[in-house]
């Protein structure tokens, strides 16, 4: 018994994982376990009463008072227009229309979709509901596998980790004083990196696997270059407009992310009333998902929230750091390398703020001391080729099961015919694609030191 005590956190894991394969509703999942091992831990003496009244006052703290999720209704309002209004789907089919010579052409448009938002939201959970709403049920009609949309969708969704405008990126800044439109230049070619990674597997998957990916018929879309200029005019440039305005509000510091969402839903429904879609009916309907959606959502952030504080209060992170720790560590890129594999191995568990408050304060002062040169030429560069590489690590705390954020997101808003076990195998090739990022920028530090360099950010 006293064993099972000492490992309640790993026990929590495992019922968490199990039920959750079962296939209750995530968000009652993640709050119910925590609460259930909550009381177990107190029976087992390990978890105080008293902890249990820091529970609100962590969720409002998180949750309510975040100003960052303030964007999540307004993406989720655009993007529930834009799907409803019929506008997102005309636009992947001119999309498709356009890449249909090439393999995998839609899912390829998502991928693109997908950067651009990460460009404009910088917001993990608006872009992987965003797309989902607008790009998911066009896969599914076009006779796309389940696994492959979900997968493009999750991985393009969290682009918006480590693309800038990225929150990430400004906290990290913080907490190890570096300057953050240093990181912001930093991340600009890893993520356009992995993006081009991302579609360089859907093309080469579509070709080899067409089934996985159906071709669009040559017969199908305009066949003369008039028709052609048509659809562009009418269904692609004025969502693609409506994206550059976002974006470009955010980028020219006329506008936060909040406020940008806001222009982007005047701006959806400026092009609801362009296709001639506008009505009251739609508006209802476009209320009321947009309103079960972010009851979803936030109920998902309120349950994950709980769920990582009990796991942590019951000693889950030192069980993960002593279970790692038994590997023999001496030289600096042994270090490295371990800290790799525990900030991946803790994107179980953990979202990326409680992974960069455990491991960074922990291991950037001992790196900072290891000499590293000649690899990175000069080793007062060390910290932002570091911190970098800790950023493309942590876009697989977003995708891991089964605590990753963007699956929950996604897990709210697709169809019942979409399970968690499609959206699970879905993002396993995708988390492997980013290990390989991962590893071409630990192979060749000058994908992420070049444009700092460049402009002068590292003098």
């Amino acid at each position: 018994m006293e064993w099972v005590g000492d490992h309640l956190s790993i026990l929590m894991f495992l019922v968490l994982t199990f039920i959750m394969f079962v296939g209750y509703p995530v968000a009652f999942v993640l709050g119910g376990v925590a609460l259930a091992f909550g009381v177990l831990g107190m029976m087992f003496d390990v978890f105080r009463p008293a902890q249990f009244g820091s529970l609100i006052p962590r969720i409002w703290g998180q949750a309510v008072q975040n100003q960052v999720l303030i964007a999540v209704p307004m993406f989720v309002f655009m993007g529930t227009i834009l799907e409803k209004s019929g506008v997102a789907d005309e636009l992947l089919k001119a999309l498709q229309v356009l890449t249909r010579r090439i393999p995998g052409g839609l899912a390829m448009s998502v991928t693109l979709m997908g950067t651009i938002m990460a460009a404009t939201t910088g917001i993990v959970g608006a872009s992987v509901i965003m797309l989902t709403l607008i790009a998911l049920p066009t896969m599914l009609a076009m006779g796309y596998s389940k696994e492959l949309s979900v997968g493009t969708i999750a991985s393009a969704g969290t682009l918006g980790i480590l693309i800038p405008p990225s929150i990430m990126l400004v906290i990290m800044g913080d907490l190890m004083t570096l300057s953050v439109g240093t990181l912001f230049t930093a991340a600009i070619i890893p993520g356009l990196v992995l993006s081009g990674i991302y579609l360089v597997y859907v093309g080469i998957l579509a070709a080899v696997r067409p089934d996985l990916a159906p071709p669009l018929a040559t017969d199908v879309g305009p066949q003369g270059s008039a028709e052609l200029m048509q659809m562009i005019f009418r269904s692609f440039l004025p969502p693609a407009f409506l994206i550059f305005v976002v974006l470009g509000s955010i980028f020219g510091g006329w506008a936060t992310p909040t406020e940008a969402g806001g222009t982007g839903c005047a701006g959806a429904l400026a092009l609801a009333w362009w296709n001639k879609r506008l009505s009251m009916k739609m508006l209802r309907e476009v209320i009321e998902s947009s309103a079960l959606t972010n009851a979803l959502v936030f109920f998902i952030i309120f349950g994950a929230t709980l769920f990582s504080f009990v796991f942590r209060a019951l000693g889950g992170d030192d069980l993960v750091a002593e279970m790692l720790k038994a590997a023999g560590i001496d030289s600096g890129w042994e270090i490295l390398v371990f800290v790799m594999v525990l900030v991946f191995i803790m994107g179980f568990f953990f979202d990326w703020l409680e992974i960069c408050l455990i491991v960074l304060p922990i291991f950037a002062p001992i790196l900072k001391a290891i000499d590293f040169t000649p690899h990175i030429t000069e080793n007062k560069d060390f910290m932002v080729w570091f911190v970098i590489l800790v950023s493309v690590n942590l876009q697989s705390a977003f995708l891991t099961p089964p605590f990753g954020f963007a699956l929950f997101y996604m897990k709210a808003t697709v169809p019942p015919s979409v399970t968690m076990m499609h959206i699970y195998r879905g993002i396993v090739p995708f988390v492997a694609l980013q290990m390989l990022a991962l590893t071409f920028c630990i192979i060749w530090p000058e994908i992420i030191l070049y444009l700092p360099r460049e402009f002068g950010f590292l003098d």
